[in-house]
C-alpha cells in the first residue's frame, strides 16, 4: 500500500470513528431526555441519529415510546414496525401491546388482532392478554354500546389544548395552555407545549372574553390541571407539578412529578393550599375525584403497587379531613397499561380512561358499576363517538341533566386537545347481579319447609331460575337486577307466594315467604293439625280442660277456620292405653267437647264444629294394655285431631 492510500485510510477510519462517536453522543444525550420524560427534545435527537443512518433496538423503542406517549401514533406504528422487522428477537411483549394500539389508532384493526395475538403467545399472566383472548369480538361490543351520545364540540375551546373539564358552581373549569405568555423556559418537555393552567367559564357566558384564570392562588408557572370541587363550592382538589415553596422539585430521575393538592375557599380567595399527605417526590398522585357523598378522593398514581404505568386508587376522607391509606381498585379495573382520569356519578358509575382495556386505539372511555365499592363488575367501552382511534379522556357525566363533557385530541378538532359536550341519549347497559335469599316457613307453625321451591319468573311470565329450599328451609338464588322479576314459593300443600323485584341497584335482598296451607284443597277427612303441622295438644294427667301450653296450637286452628269460613271441623280426641277402657272413651269425649267449648268461646260458630271421642280404640303404636312402653310412646295416642268435614 502507497503512503497516500495509508493516509486515506487513516483519515476515513477517523471520519467513521468521529461520526460513530458524534452519533453514540447523541444516542447518550436522547437517552438522558426519554429518562426524564422529555420525549419532544428525545424524538428530536433520535430523528437526527436515525437520519444518519445509525439504527438499534433500544433507539427503536424509545423512538417509538417518545411518539406513542405524545400520541403521535402514525409516527409510532412506523417505528414499532421497522422495530418488528429489523430486530425481531429483541421485541419485548409491551413492544407488541404498544404497536397494536397503534395500528387500532390508524383504524387497521386485522392487522392490530394479528400483533396482540404475539402479544398474547409471549405472556399468560397479563390481564390484556386475557381480555384480548376472552373479547375478541370486542369491536362488536363496542358497536352495541355506540350510537348513545350526540357529541359537539365545547364553545370555548382554542388553537390551544383544552381538556379535564369539572363542574364548579354553574360552569366549568378546565386545563388549557391558551396562554401563550409563558416563555419558552417553561415550556413542557414532554410534549413541547405550553405548561397547563386551570380557567374557568360560568354557563352564561358568551364568548371567549369570559373564560378567565382560575386564580393566581391556584395556578402556579408549571402545571395545573385536572380537579374537583366539592358540591358546596369551597373545597378545591387540583393536580399541579411537584412544587415547594414555588419551586419545582425533581426525583431522582430529574423528573418533575405530578401531586395532588387541595384548597379551601375562604372570603372569596382559594387559601390554605396543601399538598395531600399520600403524595411523594418519587411518583405521581393526580386526577382526582370525589365519590357521591365525597367521603372518598379516586385518583390516578403510579406509587409502588400499581398493575401497570398508572392506576386508579381511592382514598377514605375521614370526618375530620385528614385521609385512610390509599387502595388500589384492583386487576379487573387496572391493567398493565394505562387507567387514569376517573369520575363516580351520583349514581356511583366509575368513569375511566384505559389503553388496557379492549378499545378503538389510544385512550378509551369505559365504565362500570362500584356500588358500596364493589370493582369487580363488568367493564364496559362507551362506544363512539365519545371514543375514537386517537385519545378520548377526561369524561365528566351529570345523570340528572343527561348532560356532560370530555376531551380528546381526535381529528378535526380546534387544537391539539379538544372539550366535547354530549348529551345522554340511551343509558348503557350494565351487567348488575342481585343475590336473593331467604327462608320458606309454614305460616301458622313457623316451621322451615325442607323440599320447597323458589322459581324466578320474568316479566314475561316465563320461569329462568329456580332452586330447592335445604335442610334449613333456605334457598338462595342470583338475579339479573337490569329487569325486574318475581319470586315465587311453592310447595306441595301449601297456597303460593310470590314477591316482586324492580330493577335495583343490585343490594343483596332476604326475602323470606310464610307459606299458608292449602286447606281447601287438603281433601276431606284429611286432619287439619297434620296440614298445619301442630304440636300435640296436651291435657293435664285425668283432666279435659285445655292446657295454657297448647291453646297457642288451637289457635292456629281458629285463624285457619276464620281466614276459611266454609270450613267445618270435627275434633276428634284419643287417650292411651292406660286406665279402664271406658273411663278412656269418657275423658277423650269430655276433652274433644271442652276443645269445641274453647273455639266457640273465640267466636267460631257451633254448626261449624263437632266432636268425638275414641278412647284408647285407634292407637297409633303397638302400646295395648299389658305392652311395656315409655313414657313417650304413650304420649303417641294422647293425641287430637281436627278433620274436615264435608
Amino acid at each position: 500500500m502507497t503512503k497516500k492510500n495509508q493516509i486515506l485510510v487513516i483519515f476515513f477510519l477517523i471520519s467513521a470513528f468521529g461520526v460513530t462517536w458524534g452519533q453514540e453522543r447523541l444516542v447518550t444525550k436522547g437517552n438522558e431526555k426519554y429518562e426524564e420524560y422529555s420525549f419532544r427534545p428525545a424524538i428530536d435527537i433520535y430523528e437526527k441519529v436515525l437520519e444518519k443512518g445509525f439504527v438499534s433496538a433500544d433507539l427503536l423503542k424509545k423512538l417509538g415510546n417518545s411518539y406513542y406517549y405524545n400520541s403521535n401514533y402514525s409516527e409510532a406504528a412506523e417505528t414499532f414496525k421497522k422495530l418488528v422487522m429489523e430486530f425481531p428477537d429483541n421485541v419485548a411483549p409491551e413492544d407488541y401491546f404498544k404497536y397494536a394500539q397503534t395500528l387500532k389508532s390508524l383504524g387497521d384493526y386485522e392487522g392490530s388482532n394479528q400483533v396482540m395475538s404475539k402479544f398474547t403467545a409471549m405472556t399468560t399472566s397479563d390481564a390484556r392478554a386475557s381480555a384480548f383472548v376472552e373479547e375478541r369480538d370486542y369491536l362488536a361490543e363496542i358497536a352495541a354500546n355506540s350510537g348513545r351520545y350526540e357529541l359537539s364540540p365545547f364553545e370555548y375551546n382554542s388553537v390551544y389544548s383544552e381538556f379535564a373539564p369539572a363542574y364548579y358552581k354553574d360552569g366549568l373549569i378546565f386545563s388549557s395552555d391558551r396562554d401563550t405568555g409563558n416563555f419558552a423556559r417553561y415550556r413542557h418537555t414532554w410534549n413541547a407545549k405550553d405548561f397547563l393552567d386551570l380557567y374557568k367559564v360560568n354557563s352564561d357566558s358568551v364568548s371567549m372574553d369570559m373564560v378567565t384564570k382560575f386564580g393566581d392562588d391556584v395556578n402556579t408557572r408549571l402545571h395545573e390541571s385536572a380537579s374537583v370541587v366539592t358540591k358546596d363550592g369551597k373545597t378545591l382538589y387540583f393536580t399541579r407539578n411537584n412544587v415547594v415553596e414555588g419551586k419545582s422539585v425533581k426525583d431522582k430521575k430529574g423528573i418533575i412529578r405530578l401531586k395532588i393538592f387541595r384548597a379551601k375557599q375562604i372570603d372569596g380567595v382559594w387559601a390554605e393550599i396543601e399538598e395531600l399527605p399520600f403524595n411523594n417526590d418519587e411518583y405521581s398522585v393526580a386526577n382526582p375525584a370525589l365519590s357521591p357523598d365525597e367521603k372518598t378522593l379516586y385518583f390516578a398514581s403510579d406509587m409502588p403497587g400499581t398493575y401497570g404505568l398508572s392506576d386508579i386508587f381511592m382514598v377514605n376522607i375521614n370526618d375530620d379531613g385528614t385521609f385512610g391509606t390509599p387502595e388500589n381498585l384492583g386487576a379487573n379495573i387496572n391493567t398493565e397499561a394505562r387507567e387514569t382520569f376517573p369520575f363516580v356519578t351520583q349514581n356511583e358509575i366509575l368513569y375511566f380512561s384505559s389503553d388496557g382495556h379492549p378499545g378503538l386505539g389510544g385512550l378509551d372511555v369505559f365504565a362500570t358499576r362500584i356500588k358500596r365499592k364493589d370493582f369487580t363488575g363488568k367493564i364496559l367501552n362507551v362506544g363512539e363517538p365519545i371514543n375514537s382511534k386517537k385519545d378520548d379522556f377526561t369524561f365528566i357525566f351529570n345523570e340528572l341533566t343527561k348532560e356532560g363533557y370530555m376531551a380528546s385530541n381526535r381529528e378535526g378538532g380546534l387544537g391539539d386537545d379538544d372539550i366535547y359536550k354530549f348529551l345522554e341519549k340511551e343509558p348503557l347497559v350494565f351487567e348488575c347481579t342481585q343475590k336473593i335469599t331467604g327462608t320458606i316457613r309454614d305460616k301458622i307453625s313457623n316451621s322451615v319447609l325442607v323440599g320447597a321451591t323458589v322459581k324466578i319468573i320474568n316479566e314475561n311470565n316465563e320461569e329462568i331460575l329456580s332452586d330447592i329450599t335445604n335442610s334449613d328451609g333456605n334457598y338462595s338464588l342470583v338475579l339479573d337486577c337490569n329487569k325486574g322479576n318475581f319470586v315465587r314459593a311453592l310447595m306441595e300443600g301449601y297456597v303460593p307466594s310470590e314477591e316482586y323485584i324492580g330493577v335495583s341497584d343490585g343490594k343483596p335482598k332476604i326475602i323470606d315467604f310464610y307459606l299458608e296451607r292449602d286447606i281447601v284443597t287438603g281433601g276431606f277427612g284429611d286432619d287439619l293439625a297434620k296440614l298445619l303441622q301442630l304440636s300435640t295438644i296436651y291435657f293435664d294427667f285425668n283432666k279435659y280442660n285445655i292446657r295454657q301450653d297448647s291453646e297457642i296450637e288451637v289457635e292456629k286452628v281458629i285463624a285457619a277456620m276464620e281466614k276459611y269460613p266454609s270450613l267445618k271441623i270435627q275434633v276428634n280426641s284419643h287417650t292411651d292405653s292406660r286406665g279402664p277402657a271406658e273411663y278412656n272413651l269418657w275423658l277423650s269425649k269430655k276433652r274433644a267437647e271442652s276443645t269445641i267449648n274453647y273455639m266457640i268461646s273465640k267466636g267460631i260458630s257451633a254448626d261449624r264444629l263437632a266432636s268425638e271421642g275414641f278412647g284408647e280404640t285407634k292407637l297409633i303404636n303397638d302400646c295395648y294394655d299389658g305392652m311395656k312402653c315409655s313414657s313417650q310412646q304413650h304420649d303417641l295416642n294422647r293425641r287430637s285431631e281436627f278433620i274436615i268435614m264435608d
